[in-house]
């Protein structure tokens, strides 16, 4: 098992919830800065926000495992459960 696939995975997974995080904010609601995002916490929607921007790593997965990239679809699915847990958290 190599782990530097599974560490990649991880970081992907990461990378691309945090993206789908930040998309969602610009998107969908006026908060620009962090200040904008400070409130958002405040409010208790940080773990929704999250939740809403681990969708991209559904995509992530599928395109992941198209390349027969397993070990990295593997790294995904732990970055979705880290950022279960997180969101449990928050």
């Amino acid at each position: 098992m190599n782990k530097k696939d599974l560490f990649i995975g991880v970081l992907i997974g990461l990378l691309t919830a945090s993206l789908g995080c930040i998309l969602f904010l610009y998107l969908f609601t006026e908060a620009r800065s962090l200040s904008d995002l400070q409130m958002v916490r405040a409010q208790g929607l940080m773990g929704k926000l999250i939740t809403l921007g681990a969708i991209f790593n559904l995509i992530a997965f599928f395109i992941l495992l198209k390349f027969e990239k397993e070990l990295m679809a593997k790294g995904i699915i732990l970055a979705t459960i880290i950022l279960a847990i997180l969101t449990v958290i928050l």
